[in-house]
């Protein structure tokens, strides 16, 4: 093994220099801290450190199954994630089938730059944005509803809300981004089919029907187990922004609820069963829909 490793390396050896810094960036952000892990199973003190702290075993995690907070994590987290997968997942691949089909240039180049430009926005502005357009005070949606006779709407301060608030968000950030990898599918299709289906005289309707939606099959499918293994795992920036006291009730997730834990409250042993648990979820979900996708489609991950 080391024999073959040390020819790959004489023979493609700029390769290997340029996996240096990305291999040594998962080991000591990625592996190493998962030493860490142990203190799920202990009471963990930083005085004492992992030697000194005593050993509890599953008693973090009993405590987290047994909190008032536990059903209500477990559902704003799901829901929301579920809520952005179903209404989140199939925008980028329209708008990829939306702009392979545009007849001008000028056309597709400008909607690509109106939506990609969106995903280069910063959490914390977006977040200022949302605030302010929905503010009941000044901001633009209130006011286009009081030409109507509706409002003062207080958007971010209705609980019911800010599931819709925070996806709506999500996708018209995302979606020009996430339709680049589509475009790129749709891009190695063979010039051919699609002439031969015209010549047949099949309407761009069926095109996209029997060609494009199939050979972007493939790719949705991987990308869809890799969103269903982050599906317990939202980004924790956007949502922790977006909290106040009125809305906390939907807006409570576990990524948010680990923060105040771990590194407000100091219980370390606690954030940390908590992040392991929600590990463990996402890994048992990814498992399942790559099984089902390589039972149905026949495409997986592995």
């Amino acid at each position: 093994m080391f024999h073959r490793l040390s020819k790959a390396i004489k023979r493609h050896p700029g390769l290997y220099i340029m996996m240096i810094l990305p291999a040594l960036y998962f080991l000591v952000f990625r592996y190493i801290p998962m030493g860490g892990l142990v203190m799920a199973f202990m009471n963990y003190n930083p005085i004492r450190g992992f030697s000194g702290s005593r050993w509890v075993g599953f008693a973090n995690f009993i405590r987290f199954f047994r909190s008032f907070f536990f059903g209500t994590l477990i559902w704003n987290t799901f829901s929301i994630s579920l809520y952005q997968l179903i209404f989140g997942f199939p925008i980028p691949i329209i708008l990829a089938i939306s702009i392979n089909e545009a007849v001008s240039k000028r056309l597709k180049k400008t909607v690509q730059m109106v939506t990609y430009a969106p995903y280069f926005i910063s959490t914390v502005v977006m977040v200022s944005i949302i605030i302010q357009f929905l503010s009941p005070h000044y901001g633009i949606i209130n006011f286009l509803l009081s030409k109507v006779g509706v409002g003062p709407i207080n958007f971010m301060g209705i609980s019911s809300y800010f599931k819709t608030i925070y996806v709506v968000s999500g996708i018209w950030q995302g979606m020009g981004y996430s339709s680049i990898v589509y475009i790129a599918a749709l891009s190695a299709i063979d010039p051919q089919i699609t002439e031969a289906a015209i010549v047949d005289g099949a309407s761009k309707f069926k095109r996209i029907i029997y060609i494009d939606i199939p050979f972007l099959m493939p790719t949705a499918i991987t990308l869809l187990i890799l969103n269903a293994g982050r599906i317990m795992n939202i980004g924790f920036e956007k949502i922790f922004l977006m909290q106040n006291p009125m809305n906390l009730n939907t807006s409570e997730i576990i990524s948010t609820y680990v923060y105040k834990i771990g590194l407000i409250n100091t219980d370390y042993s606690l954030a940390t069963a908590i992040g392991l648990f929600n590990s463990v979820i996402n890994l048992v979900l990814i498992l399942i829909v790559n099984k089902l996708a390589k039972k149905y489609s026949e495409v997986g991950l592995f």
